[in-house]
């Protein structure tokens, strides 16, 4: 595997800092494969073997440890006396029962620096997460952007221009261990993945009864990327394919979805007004060979996988990205990091004059100095009136 280097410019400022390094994620995003390469640094830096405690939950061997207090005392009695301080890395942290009790202990009881990984957005929102606030950091880890899987495939010659790769990559996405797999293996992969997800992540750990329903809304939504809807308007779509639900149970359902980080939410902000709209929010999936493998329609729409693909980059670039509305005219993206703001327009093609008009004259509509984009598949740059336009590959990889 590639050496994940964005993440790990986050965490190497972090280590020795007394504070909690979580690291969240997707299932199979890659967060145990970072948690070695943290290791790897660490080793390199002069620390010893013995240092350094690992456990993985999700590994039959450490059963015993999934309750607190089992896991507080095996750590207190295998580091309690070190002279040295320990390093102590706890993957899948959410199958521990209070495990948050253990870790804050941990940090008053002995000289350590703790790494856990979870697969779960509400590891840290629980009532026992009040423990360790204010004395943790959240690094939040995707699968493969696109210039990481050209990393990758440059070492094991796998594609012959980029234009295969991002074609090969707009089918199955960007779960590292794909890249490892043979194309014949690559689809159950992400079946067996996708599942995992379903049964492990939501339907076990809420206790979902309607399996069928939380299926039929999470193939609804991946399937419907990029647009957007209210509960109500997802009830309907679902009744007509002779599934009944309700829109609080619909709400709950699409909670558990979004805390397993499988699909993400845009929520839609007033431009002109300045304020968040609390309708109509769009989803996006986390992995467009999560969203494929589930897929019912035939018709390939590249605009919306293009669109999620540079949602995915944003935030992994360190944006909050939000959609925007002014007056009448959606803007794709608006992203903010600090103080700096971004707009960006996002299509297919420029294939016609009505269709440059509309995606750069929404953004000609804003009367302000942020830096406005417009990213679609085209080669010829239609960059005017200071509004940038990429090609898609040239923004992904890098290379304007």
């Amino acid at each position: 595997m590639i050496i994940r280097q964005t993440y790990l410019n986050q965490i190497i400022p972090l280590i020795d800092k007394n504070l909690i390094k979580v690291i969240t994620g997707v299932r199979r995003s890659g967060k145990t494969v970072l948690l070695s390469q943290i290791q790897d640094y660490l080793l390199e830096q002069g620390k010893s073997r013995e240092q350094i405690i690992c456990l993985n939950f999700e590994s039959i061997r450490n059963k015993d440890y999934k309750d607190g207090g089992a896991l507080y005392d095996y750590l207190i009695s295998t580091c309690g006396n070190s002279k040295k301080k320990t390093y102590i890395f706890l993957d899948e942290i959410q199958m521990v029962d209070r495990w948050e009790e253990v870790v804050s202990s941990l940090l008053v009881d002995i000289d350590c620096d703790i790494y856990i990984t979870g697969s779960n957005s509400r590891l840290l929102s629980g009532e026992l997460a009040t423990l360790i606030a204010g004395r943790y950091i959240n690094i939040h880890v995707y699968p493969f952007t696109l210039s990481e899987a050209k990393k990758i495939s440059l070492e094991n010659n796998r594609y012959t221009t980029d234009e295969a790769l991002f074609q090969d990559y707009l089918k199955y996405g960007g779960l590292p261990m794909r890249f490892a797999l043979e194309e014949v293996s690559v689809e159950p992969y992400l079946s067996d993945t996708y599942d995992s997800i379903v049964t492990k992540d939501i339907v076990k750990r809420y206790k979902i009864r309607n399996a069928d329903l939380l299926n039929a809304l999470l193939t609804y939504l991946m399937d419907n990327i990029a647009n957007p809807f209210s509960a109500r308007s997802i009830v309907s779509a679902l009744e007509k394919n002779g599934i009944k639900t309700t829109v609080s149970t619909l709400i709950s359902y699409i909670g558990h979805i979004k805390n397993a980080m499988i699909i993400y939410p845009a929520q839609r902000y007033d431009i002109k007004g300045k304020k968040l709209l609390s309708t109509n929010e769009k989803y996006y999936t986390v992995d467009l060979g999560l969203r494929n493998i589930t897929k019912n329609s035939e018709t390939i729409d590249y605009s919306k996988l293009y669109e999620n693909i540079v949602f995915l980059e944003l935030l992994y670039r360190g944006y909050d990205v939000r959609v925007g509305q002014f007056n009448d005219h959606e803007i794709d993206f608006v992203a903010y990091k600090g103080q700096n703001r971004e707009y960006y327009q996002v299509c297919y093609a420029l294939d016609s004059e009505k269709t440059v008009e509309r995606e750069f004259g929404n953004l000609e509509r804003i009367r302000d100095n942020y830096p406005k984009f417009v990213i679609s598949g085209d080669i010829p740059d239609f960059s005017r009136n200071g509004i940038q336009h990429y090609n898609i590959l040239d923004y992904l990889l890098g290379r304007k």
